[in-house]
């Protein structure tokens, strides 16, 4: 038996706080992340109540990582912009469900590492592609420091007050500066006890960014649906939703009691190896590292050699989809080395190292009560069946889509049949069909679709050669009024920042706001006295209005929101005709000679521009100060790059990445994220990567900014 010291002096306050912070971090990982809980929760109750006093006592003591800072924080205006130093890309989801779509993953693989036939099986990772919301948490010297949502991939939201609430989330790692360039795939995965009680095969890097899904787990969304039901209040759709709102209330509060969980599945930033950062060498030994630095990793995770166990995977987790406590709409297939990671590469913004795989989306019978009609951002109205609300596919669903009234009608269906719905992609609920129930017992008439628009009244058009019928109101429409301003105002097009959706929607219902042009126009006094806006915030909109009038002429077509016309097909149609003029007056066929624009988008930009309130949208936008550099078209210029390939790494002295990817563009070379055989140069800057080894791995030609530049004025070429 152990004596005690009875002349011992007692732990200084300062003493005591780490020691509880300690044993708060251990315990709380044995609870959350374990599942495996030591101490009866009075017991824990008691460190808490005892940390807090002495954070009381002491204010100047409380740091980020305290246990206590879990829940609290003052409620947010906004969330601020986060830029991701590495891009949250998704992944390409391969629409086959069954085996085969496993096996032309495989293939595709195999294709592009130019495998034979003979060639070993390529090692994978299988993992579960949770149904909840990417999230990426940053620490800095093993403290959390940001957590921000995945967003459009390049820009996120900073929600990391209510990241803290999650239990799961740890918010101090065993921060050891690690040995230069250790690889952790060497290390054993079980060793000393971390700071917060759990095995540690190392300490963490002083940067580190840790990829993946927050989420709800079944069991407590029905228990937090139930509370709300005894409470009188409104339950939630489905987890995911359930998930997603709880992150992105702007009070820390509330987001609190909302049960979240985690999972971790990848890296964001991380200290580079040459700085002292580990070197992993695969996929899965990353995934246990980060299990072993506290942070939890699925337990169905993985190693699959080749196709044949990738399909083996998928059709044992699709047996046990139903049984799991969260919510998955497939799996994930990962290529395990990294390096043929890095070899692979991307394509269109998706690795090629890896893919999605869905499950075939489930179907329920229910009752049409009723078909109604939705109209779109672009004017195409939809029709809607409204049903018996029924369970399918993770989700509670009331309404379903009919696409378009030639599907409709295909499909037969009419009010009070008992219709198949099925949420198509696991996302988009839709009518399949009818189940066939004999003669009616009374007649009903076949839907049509009104001649006037529902919203605005206008006349409903429909081409010949398309299935869509549309609004003709345009700008005019309240419906697609709203998305037509927010699709302007978003940070891709023109970006107005701060002019969100609920703003728009009492611009355009208390008809502050009919057109475009209006935007503009739009002054203190006025945003002022809408509801819920501050003068400092009305300041703020008004300012982002007088920035966002300096644009590029790429951006402010995209803005208009013309259909068919992209981010990529404004930037070609830029470069091609040089000004928005040359855009607006040119036929068809001279809009068919540009890059990747075909008969649809052509008719699509013509049509647009043909009718006359559209150009008078763009005048008064003009005449309200909106501008634009022009340049010089380069439908007759020389493409002297055409058929060479370039990768581009480092960062250059005079141009930015973009800047350079243009000019590249501009003399018909392609510009590719990846080093391969078929790449003609190199363009390296300074921190130049691992391309730059991969292009004197393989002798390909390399040049600096300079060389580039008189390459592009060589007139040899």
């Amino acid at each position: 038996m152990a004596t005690m010291d009875l002349f011992a002096e007692p732990p200084s306050d300062e003493e005591r706080l780490a020691a509880l912070r300690a044993q708060l971090h251990h315990h709380a990982h044995q609870y959350y992340v374990l599942d495996a809980p030591v101490l009866p929760d009075a017991e824990y109750d008691k460190l808490f109540q005892e940390l807090q006093a002495l954070e009381a006592a002491h204010p100047e003591w409380v740091t980020p990582d305290s246990p206590t800072q879990r829940v609290g924080g003052k409620p947010l205006d906004a969330f601020a912009t986060v830029r991701h130093v590495v891009p949250m890309l998704s992944i390409r989801t391969e629409t086959d469900t069954e085996s085969t779509g496993a096996e032309a993953f495989d293939a595709r693989v195999r294709k592009e590492l130019e495998l034979t036939e003979t060639a070993p099986p390529v090692e994978y990772v299988a993992e579960l592609k949770f149904d909840g919301l990417a999230m990426s948490l940053r620490y800095e010297q093993g403290v959390l420091v940001q957590a921000a949502t995945r967003g459009d991939g390049e820009y996120g939201e900073d929600v990391t007050q209510n990241i803290r609430t999650i239990g799961q989330i740890p918010l101090r790692l065993p921060y050891v500066a690690p040995t230069l360039g250790t690889d952790v795939s060497s290390l054993p995965l079980e060793g000393a006890l971390a700071p917060w009680g759990g095995p540690a095969a190392l300490g963490v890097p002083a940067v580190l960014e840790v990829r993946g899904e927050v989420y709800m787990r079944r069991d407590d969304f029905e228990a937090m649906n139930e509370k709300q039901r005894e409470k009188g209040e409104k339950t939630f759709v489905n987890p995911r939703n359930a998930a997603a709102g709880a992150v992105r209330q702007l009070d820390p509060g509330i987001a609190a009691q909302r049960p979240l969980s985690f999972f971790a599945y990848g890296l964001g930033e991380v200290t580079p190896v040459e700085q002292g950062g580990p070197a992993f060498a695969t996929h899965y030994a990353m995934l246990q590292t980060l299990k072993s630095w506290g942070f939890p990793v699925a337990t169905q995770v993985g190693i699959a050699q080749g196709a044949p166990e990738l399909i083996a995977y998928h059709q044992r987790m699709g047996r046990e989809r139903d049984q799991l406590p969260y919510d998955i709409d497939g799996v994930v297939y990962k290529v395990n080395s990294l390096a043929l990671q890095r070899q692979l590469g991307f394509v269109t913004r998706e690795p090629r190292w890896a893919v999605a795989h869905k499950y075939p989306a489930q179907e329920q019978i229910t009752k049409v009560l009723g078909i109604d009609v939705q109209v779109g951002r672009t004017g195409k109205l939809t029709p809607v069946a409204r049903l018996d609300p029924v369970f399918v596919g993770g989700t509670t669903v009331s309404n379903a889509t009919l696409h378009n009234l030639f599907e409709l009608r295909r499909k037969k269906v009419r009010v009070g049949d008992s219709a198949i719905v099925r949420r198509a992609g696991d996302v988009i609920p839709e009518v399949v069909g009818v189940v066939s129930s004999g003669p009616r017992a009374t007649y009903v008439p076949n839907f049509r679709m009104p001649r006037t628009c529902p919203i605005c009244g206008s006349e409903v058009v429909r081409e010949k050669t398309e299935m869509n019928h549309r609004c003709s109101g345009g700008l005019f429409c309240p419906a697609q009024r709203k998305q037509a301003i927010l699709h302007y105002a978003q940070r891709r097009a023109v970006e107005v920042e701060g002019l969100g959706e609920k703003l728009v929607d009492q611009l355009v219902e208390t008809n502050v706001i009919r057109t475009l042009p209006d935007l503009y126009k739009l002054g203190l006094t006025a945003l002022a006295a809408l509801d819920r806006m501050a003068e400092k915030s009305a300041q703020n909109i008004v300012d982002a209005l007088e920035k966002s009038k300096q644009t590029t002429l790429p951006r402010f077509l995209f803005g208009l929101g013309i259909r068919h016309i992209g981010e990529a097909t404004a930037k070609d149609l830029a470069r091609h005709f040089g000004t928005l003029d040359g855009i607006m007056d040119a036929t068809e066929e001279q809009l068919l000679a540009v890059n990747d624009v075909g008969p649809i988008v052509a008719k699509s930009l013509h049509t647009f521009f043909a009718q006359p309130h559209n150009r008078e949208v763009v005048e008064q936008l003009r005449a309200c100060g909106v501008t634009w550099e022009e340049g010089a078209s380069t439908a007759l210029a020389p493409k002297p790059l055409a058929g060479k390939t370039f990768v581009l790494t480092g960062t250059f002295p005079k141009l930015s990445r973009d800047q350079a990817k243009d000019l590249l563009e501009a003399a018909g070379a392609k510009v590719a994220g990846s080093v391969s055989k078929k790449t003609s140069y190199v363009v390296a800057g300074t921190e130049a990567g691992s391309k730059l080894d991969k292009a004197n791995e393989l002798g390909v030609t390399v040049l600096d900014e300079a060389g580039m530049l008189a390459l592009l004025q060589s007139p040899a070429l």
